[in-house]
């Protein structure tokens, strides 16, 4: 029997994120990693926003391996045979230190892992977690690859589905209503062909989301970041909703129908994909989270369902990052009590209701039905891009006026529809 101070399953973000604040308090951290290294499993739509988390890792920015620095956001209403797109463009966007920025998880996650253990955490890759120890009702180890591992505190930080919190009574099995799948491509693209086609310069970068067609009308969307030499396109479609449809289409095939838009083929038309991977996404926000530590253990990342749908961003990664540094901060205060009791670890969830993690869940606590209006889905692309096609509309004869073409789409009956729509989002 091995014991270690602490053992981190997983080593995401929330896993890195701990054990490299731990690593430095002179603690023997074991991080456990089912990957073949750390980033191999790891898969996001690739963007971190640095803002929330740059002042808790203030070493860490410097040198990372980030990508562009996002100066473009842009939306795009996705109907059948047309599109309406908004872009914004700030210049505060372009003004260091920069908001947000792409990134690739495979890289940047292996340079975080050397990080780490160059502050001296021990990390081990295809290393399967099978189940948590329990003795009286307290998580004291896992087993590991047939061993037996223990430790004072566990952190899970499992990924989506965390089997470990469920293994430790936190949570029961989950529910499809709360979990998305993501679809993402890696497109390998000439930095200069960037450049040209998101009119950018230097190493500046655009994030764009679409919504309606893309997915068929069913929950979700699509996304695409630049990066360097690489295009991150994806789509992130319901589970709920591709179960009702008896999973016809195969989800592979939204995609390829993604990428076959004019607005996106135009973008990646010369472009090589080099990687493809897919992944459950947390949808659920606020209202699907589980109690987040136990006698012995903590749970961090999307194993605690942190991932954030905002409708006009989607977050993850700066949550994944604070959690893990916030599940340290508790190991350290806990292990100065001399207690790892359930008691000693509820300052896990103090320390997140105070920092920018729960209190951004709770403001936008009613973001996941909102956007979940079938709707913004089928309803709405269309008809925007139906009106604007009559708008723009040129005819050989002569034009009709303004007034009657609004009127023809937005009807009482439909004016009436988007007000109690309106409504939801003075929740938000």
């Amino acid at each position: 029997m091995e014991k270690f101070d602490v053992i981190i399953v997983g080593a995401g973000l929330a896993g890195l994120g701990a054990a490299y604040t731990l690593a430095v308090q002179g603690l023997e951290i074991l991080v456990l990693e089912r990957g073949d290294y750390p980033g191999a499993k790891n898969v996001t739509g690739g963007r971190i926003y640095v803002n929330p988390v740059r002042d808790l890792f203030p070493d860490l920015w410097a040198e990372a391996p980030l990508e562009r620095f996002i100066v473009q956001e842009g939306a795009v209403l996705m109907a059948k045979e047309r599109s309406v797109a908004i872009a914004y463009a700030g210049e505060e966007l372009r003004q260091e230190p920069h908001q947000s920025y792409s990134l690739l998880r495979a890289r940047f996650d292996r340079w975080f892992a050397e990080q780490v253990e160059a502050r001296g955490a021990m990390i081990l890759p295809k290393i399967q977690v099978e189940n948590v120890i329990k003795e009286q009702g307290k998580i004291i180890g896992v087993w590991a690859g047939g061993d037996e591992l223990h430790a004072d505190v566990v952190i899970a930080c499992d990924g989506v589905l965390s089997l470990l919190g469920e293994q430790a009574g936190l949570h029961p099995p989950e529910s499809s209503h709360n979990y998305a799948l993501g679809i993402k491509e890696v497109i390998s693209l000439e930095g200069e062909k960037i450049n040209d086609r998101f009119q950018l310069q230097g190493n500046e970068g655009a994030a764009r989301l679409f919504i309606g067609e893309v997915t068929q009308g069913m929950f979700g969307g699509g996304f695409l970041y630049t990066n360097k030499e690489s295009l991150s396109l994806g789509i992130v479609i319901g589970i709920e909703d591709m179960m009702a449809r008896g999973g016809k289409p195969a989800a592979p095939d939204f995609l390829e129908a993604f990428k076959a838009r004019p607005e996106i083929a135009c973008l990646i038309r010369g472009g090589t994909t080099v990687e493809y991977a897919a992944h459950l996404i947390p949808e659920g926000g606020f209202k699907a989270l589980h109690p987040l530590h136990g006698a012995g253990i903590l749970v961090a990342g999307d194993a605690a369902g942190f991932a954030l749908n905002m409708g006009f961003t989607v977050r993850g990664m700066e949550y994944a990052l604070a959690s893990g540094y916030y599940a340290a901060k508790t190991v350290l205060k806990a292990r100065e009590a001399g207690s790892f009791a359930a008691a000693a670890l509820s300052e896990y969830g103090r320390l997140l209701q105070e920092s920018f993690v729960l209190k951004d869940f709770q403001n936008f606590q009613a973001t996941p039905s909102f956007v979940n209006n079938p709707r913004f889905f089928s309803h709405y692309p269309e008809l925007t891009g139906n009106l604007l096609r009559d708008i723009y509309r040129v005819p050989a004869g002569p034009k009709e006026r303004l007034y009657p073409t609004l009127r023809k789409y937005l009807g009482l009956g439909e004016m009436w529809s988007m007000f109690k729509n309106l409504r939801e989002v003075t929740k938000i």
